[in-house]
């Protein structure tokens, strides 16, 4: 197990006061546990970072609180990274027990390189990470699934063919056929057919009208003579 360690201050200062902590380059912490009242720390954002590249979310990191002798065993957990200029923003330590088993979620990795790709497959990775239950210091950084041996389209690599030290470190999943990674074929790009010309519809000439509709539409003499005869009147 890699040691690493810490040192964390108190910290008095919250709610959106903290951002005047982050301009100072210092990060906003919580410490939480079985056992211990959450406690509200701050930390220098540089040696956190130096730190949690080593450890990750997997390994014990001991955290010395102001002039503290003995250390309190953690595990970094919910690193909050601001969505837009990718800041830090606050961290949490879980105080475990090193006699105690604990429940981590535990990247998965893929290595080596599938025959089936050189062939034109995909290679696609369905599952990216897996919860595991361990001693602190039996947690692995990663899992690891060969892919060496995914040769035709189809082939695929489930939860068992994770390399894991099952003495050790117990999966906390129920399907152990659940499909890690696959080798796929490729999508064909389908070119869309061409659309039809639509051509207006030409505008339809008037029909001339006929000497029929045109007697029709004048008044008849009959009426013209009834109408004079009833103005002498």
């Amino acid at each position: 197990m890699k040691k690493l360690s810490l040192k964390v201050e108190k910290r008095t200062i919250f709610g959106r006061k903290v951002k005047q902590l982050r301009n100072q380059k210092i990060l906003p912490a919580n410490l939480y546990g079985k056992d211990v009242k959450s406690q509200a720390l701050k930390i220098d954002l540089k040696d956190f970072l130096n730190v949690y590249k080593e450890a990750g979310e997997t390994n014990v990191v001991e955290l010395y609180l102001d002039k503290q002798k003995n250390p309190t065993h953690t595990l970094i957990h919910n690193l909050q990274i601001h969505p837009i200029d990718s800041s830090y923003l606050h961290v949490d330590f879980h105080k475990i027990d090193l006699t105690k088993k604990v429940q981590v979620t535990i990247p998965i990795e893929i290595l080596g390189e599938a025959p089936g790709v050189v062939q034109g497959g995909v290679l696609v990775q369905v599952l990216n990470e897996v919860e595991v239950e361990a001693l602190p210091a039996d947690l692995p950084d990663k899992l690891v699934v060969d892919v060496a041996n995914l040769k035709e389209i189809g082939d695929y690599l489930t939860i068992k063919d994770l390399k894991i030290d099952v003495k050790k470190v117990k999966i906390l999943v129920e399907d152990l056929k659940q499909i890690v990674v696959n080798l796929k074929a490729p999508k064909e790009e389908v070119e869309e057919a061409p659309q039809p010309e639509v051509v207006p519809e030409e505008e339809k000439p008037k029909e001339e009208t006929t000497e029929k509709e045109k007697a029709a539409a004048e008044p008849k003499a009959e009426d013209k003579d009834a109408k004079a005869e009833k103005k002498e009147k």
